[in-house]
């Protein structure tokens, strides 16, 4: 403590005497003339310089008095002066005395000026000393006489009893001079009550500031601008001890710095830190190392107090006053140097509040109580109200994340040192947060979604200055960046396209060099993409599951109530049930504060912008230098995949997955024509070459985005992708043929949901073809794949079959399912509650089953009708008829045979179920095929369904029901007759061949190998039919020469 005492009391003695070498001498030699600065300087009326009878009226008018001294022999509080035994006069507070060698009362006389109408009136000349007295007075709000209280502009003055006393024992005129203003101020300051010092100090500087600017210098070393300067320069000392020495001036020293609260102030209040204080304060830092040190508490101060607060708080003077203070290099190379700005171990849960600019992107209206503030009972409100308060929100937050991108920029453009203390903050933030993308997520161990996006959308903004229309800068985006000591951590990330030891081996080659600031923000925005909006739409979509799961209790739990009403516990099961309620009210408000945020079109477009950067820097990774996109990417894409695509982070490709599916399932209107032509030529890339990525899921994330792509919206009945799909060459070329392949692949996808997830995925690409079938060029392509790629159409066809047989069953078993247990809780009275519970659980299951499948059995069935009208030779090969005409004869059985009674429903629309409309199309495919006579054969060697009757009654419900025209029924009852004709002689061939032999009997069942005929088999049973024939047609004609 002594070695720290004996300090302050060096640093006391140093800035003592460097204020008194400071001092200038003034020698006032006698100018004529007044200047202006009079009016200027607010003078205040001092018995030295005032008529003593205007002394006396003013002394009249004035009630209240500010004394600072002895009067009434009150003792001034020690200070820090009393520890170099400066002298105490009268009991008075410390005083300097400082004494001028210059010889005072030159008068600043001048020659009488002229005015009025042809008359003169002298004017009375004004000495300097009166006028150093004056403006010291209206600048420090001083007074040396105890009757005058105010001065003219009704602002209370300071008696200071003590400079008088010193003045007069000194015989001296009673006069304020930069000589005794030392004694005064101290005098001043240490006697103002509950006033601080340093507002007192600042107000003075802000009089002492604008009098300066006002002073225009007649010549060099005007006298009355030296004097202004050394009252400018004294007022700035003082206040520095105000802010580091408080006990200068008798008070205890804080823990926090005096400065903060003032530089929440506006900058024009007389509390304020105004700009030319920052400058003067900020010029000193060289020669006094604790003003900077000052500075640094202070801002560091504002970060503290900022990390209590929330949006709800007031927040905005802690950003603007931050935002104000790094328009100053010297400020700003103060805050990157702060132990606070990139502290050591800090977490990804701290980083928002021990950082010093975590607090600042910490305030987001996705904070705590927030989020219910904007949306409170978010359950009683109406959409307009909704939409309404999410405007709200987000012009609230648009305005925050401008300041965070203002406070940036300016860090950024400081120096190399800001620039890079700045992407290691970023770089923290990104790398603390690698378990936001869990499923299971432990808020203490992530920082929140509010700041992460803040973060993002900053990051986003960075990045637009090198984003133009041409990718002249694309080039800046290193693809050796992760091999070159990279901020961001990918050592746990999943690779594109290859396994954890590969990769390892590829990134421990290091690349010599240094990353360019593009590269740095480009790969930093990546990520905040993928641990911020990204995390958060995961996060959000998760709630809104668990909201669900927690409505379905809160139903049961208020279903209990009855149990509860005459109980004594009542009370505490209606307290159950509020806190349930409000859980789930909070969880409401806070989906509808992030959908809030991230349907911001101003942001989203940002969004679309960097991804479309993403998308041409991914296609020129992969098309082996091809200039994308002012060429067109030649695919199938290279055999050999580079070994810079294989081991990125899949994140990179996923966040642009991610934001296209959200950005068109939710507001395709902000993406633009460019945009969708390259995003289009991205989904056609990597599903024609789906080789180069290891994830199915990212893959099915292409097919949904052309899905959601095609959606009407309003002015475009095909959504924003459907007329590109239609028209851009590269799609009509490439894109039926990798939707295909996609259809083939999803059949095994590795993933444990792969059954259920391929049906989704086949569904979304149905939509699709039935969005560009009525473009001849697809069906032409089509046409050509079965014709050149047989072995591709038929494995296509094949599943597309199984797909029909499965979901229709499917869909069927669930109604037959659902008509019985209708029945029975209608009609069966008898059944105990326990009983009725378990059915309806099952009646519930079922219905959910044929919502389900339903919806597909329609779009697949449609989708056979399109291709078999279209490609009828093709459906009726070899390698395909026999399965379609078995599947179809199933299916027609199950909708007209004797089971059909049983698929008679409740509310059959309720399942997307219109049994007239799929039988008509069932029809249709038999239609479309009439013409070929292997179909016709197909159908009637069909043991196990194909029934004459299903033919006969399908007849009479198309009449009955108008679902066919007469010329369509004409067609449909010659099919029959057909297929009851090829019926006859394929059972009277099958007769006449008689018992199977035994060496056709160890025979494979299936005689197809791959989709192709068994040609062995196949000649063998050839040859047995033709003999079996050749004996037939011999004992016939045997039998025609028998007599008689």
């Amino acid at each position: 403590m002594a070695d720290s005492a004996s300090e302050a009391d060096k640093i006391r003695n140093k800035r003592l005497a460097k204020l008194g070498s400071q001092a200038p001498s003034i020698v006032p030699p006698t100018v004529h003339g007044t200047s202006g600065v009079d009016a200027a300087s607010g003078a205040a009326a001092n018995p030295a310089a005032s008529d003593p009878s205007a002394s006396k009226a003013h002394e009249g008018s004035e009630t209240t008095a500010v004394q600072i001294g002895t009067v009434s022999g009150t003792k001034v509080p020690n200070n820090s002066f009393s520890q170099f035994g400066l002298k105490k006069a009268n009991g008075t507070g410390p005083r300097i005395n400082i004494t001028s060698s210059t010889p005072r009362g030159n008068t600043l006389g001048t020659e009488a000026l002229s005015s009025g109408k042809g008359k003169s009136t002298p004017a009375t000349p004004e000495t300097l000393d009166v006028w150093e007295d004056k403006t010291l007075s209206g600048i420090f709000r001083l007074s040396l006489d105890p009757k005058v209280e105010k001065d003219a502009h009704g602002h209370s003055l300071y008696y200071v009893s003590g400079v008088r006393g010193d003045l007069e024992d000194n015989h001296e005129s009673v006069k304020l001079s930069t000589a005794v203003l030392d004694q005064a101020v101290i005098e001043v300051a240490s006697n103002l009550g509950k006033t601080s010092p340093l507002d007192y100090l600042l107000a003075c500087w802000k009089r002492v500031s604008r009098l300066f600017k006002s002073l225009k210098p007649i010549k060099a070393g005007d006298l009355k601008q030296g004097i202004v300067r050394e009252a400018r320069r004294l007022c700035m000392s003082y206040c520095i001890w105000a802010i580091t020495m408080p006990d200068m001036f008798g008070r205890e020293p804080s823990s926090s710095s005096q400065l903060t609260s003032h530089l929440l102030v506006d900058q024009e209040d007389d509390r304020g830190v105004c700009h030319e204080f920052l400058t003067e304060l900020i010029s000193r830092f060289p020669e006094d190392e604790l003003a900077a040190e000052a500075m640094s508490v202070a801002m560091e101060d504002l970060s503290r107090e900022l990390a209590g607060k929330s949006m709800n708080d007031n927040y905005k003077p802690y950003v603007l006053a931050f935002r104000t203070l790094v328009r100053y290099p010297a400020l700003v190379n103060l805050i990157v140097q702060s132990p606070r700005f990139l502290p050591p171990d800090v977490t990804a849960f701290t980083i928002e509040t021990d950082t010093l600019l975590g607090p600042f992107f910490r305030i987001s209206p996705l904070q705590g109580d927030v989020t219910t503030n904007y949306f409170s009972s978010p359950k009683t409100r109406d959409k307009s109200y909704i939409a309404n308060s999410q405007n709200a929100l987000r012009l609230t937050l648009r305005a925050h994340q401008a300041d965070l991108l203002d406070i940036t920029n300016h860090i950024i453009r400081t120096s190399k040192e800001a620039r890079e203390k700045m992407l290691g903050w970023f770089a923290i933030c990104m790398n603390t947060n690698h378990k936001r993308r869990a499923y299971q997520i432990d808020p203490k161990t992530v920082s929140t979604d509010g700041f992460m996006i803040n973060v993002t959308v900053c990051l986003d903004q960075l990045c637009e200055p090198f984003m133009d229309a041409t990718f002249s800068k694309i080039d800046r985006i290193d693809v050796e960046y992760l091999r070159r000591n990279p901020r961001i951590d990918v050592n746990d990330e999943t690779k594109l396209n290859a396994v954890q030891n590969i990769s390892d081996e590829y990134y421990s080659h290091h690349v010599e060099g240094e990353s360019n600031f593009i590269s740095e923000v480009f790969f930093l925005t990546l990520a905040a993409h993928h641990y911020g909006t990204e995390a958060t739409n995961q996060q959000v979509s998760q709630l809104e599951k668990d909201l669900k799961r927690m409505e379905k209790q809160l139903a049961l739990l208020v279903a209990d109530r009855p149990k509860y009403t005459s109980s004594s516990q009542l009370a505490m099961f209606e307290n159950a049930v509020k806190k349930f309620n409000d859980h789930i009210e909070k969880g409401i408000s806070y989906k509808l504060a992030v959908q809030g945020v991230l349907l911001d079109e101003l942001m989203q477009a940002r969004a679309m912008q960097f991804m479309r950067y993403v998308i041409i820097w991914l296609l020129r990774i992969v098309s082996s230098g091809q200039n994308i996109p002012k060429n067109i990417i030649r695919i199938p894409l290279a055999d050999k995949q580079p070994d810079v695509w294989k081991c990125l982070p899949e994140y990179y490709l996923d966040v642009v997955v991610g934001n296209f599916k959200f950005i068109m399932r939710n507001m395709p209107q902000v993406i633009t024509a460019t945009q969708s032509d390259e995003l289009v030529m991205l989904c056609i890339t990597f599903l024609q070459s789906s080789e180069y990525i290891k994830n199915p899921g990212i893959k099915s994330g292409l097919v949904t985005i052309l899905y959601h792509g095609i959606w009407p919206v309003y002015g475009r009945s095909k959504g924003i992708l459907g007329d590109l799909l239609n028209s851009l060459p590269f799609a009509t070329e490439h894109l039926l043929h990798a939707i295909l392949k996609f259809y083939i692949e999803v059949e095994n996808t590795g993933s444990h949901t792969q059954f259920y997830d391929k049906f989704n995925v086949r569904y979304e690409i149905f939509q699709i073809i039935k969005c560009i079938w009525s473009n001849t060029i697809y069906r032409e392509r089509l046409a050509q794949e079965s014709k050149v790629n047989v072995d591709f159409f038929v494995r296509f066809v094949n599943l597309l079959l199984n797909d029909v047989t499965f979901v229709l069953d499917e869909s069927l078993s669930a109604f037959v399912k659902i008509h019985d247990l209708q029945q029975e809780l209608t009609l069966d009275s008898t059944i105990d509650p326990a009983q009725r519970t378990e059915k309806e659980e099952a009646l519930t299951e079922a219905q959910n089953k044929a919502k389900s499948y339903m919806q597909l059995t329609n779009e697949t069935v449609a989708m056979l009708k399109l291709f078999t009208e279209a490609l009828a030779d093709s459906f009726t090969m070899p390698e395909i008829v026999q399965r379609l005409a078995d599947m179809l004869d199933y299916n027609l059985d199950a909708m007209i045979g004797p089971k059909s009674s049983h698929l008679k429903v409740e509310n059959p629309q309720e399942y997307s179920f219109n049994p007239r409309v799929l039988l008509a199309e069932i029809v249709d495919v038999y239609l479309n095929l009439r013409g070929k006579e292997n179909f016709i054969i197909a159908v009637a060697r069909d043991g196990r369904s194909y029934k004459p009757t299903n033919f006969e009654n399908t007849t009479i419900v198309l009449r009955n029901k108008g679902l066919k025209s007469t010329e369509e029924l004409a067609a449909w009852t010659a099919l029959g007759e057909k297929f009851k004709k090829a019926k006859e002689i394929d059972s009277q061939a099958e007769e006449d061949l008689g018992e199977i032999p035994d060496e056709f009997l160890g025979e494979p069942l299936d005689v197809y190998s791959d989709g192709r005929p068994h040609t062995a088999l196949k000649a063998r049973i050839e040859a047995f039919k033709a003999e079996k024939k050749g004996k037939r047609l011999a004992e016939a004609n045997l039998m025609d020469t028998t007599p008689g």
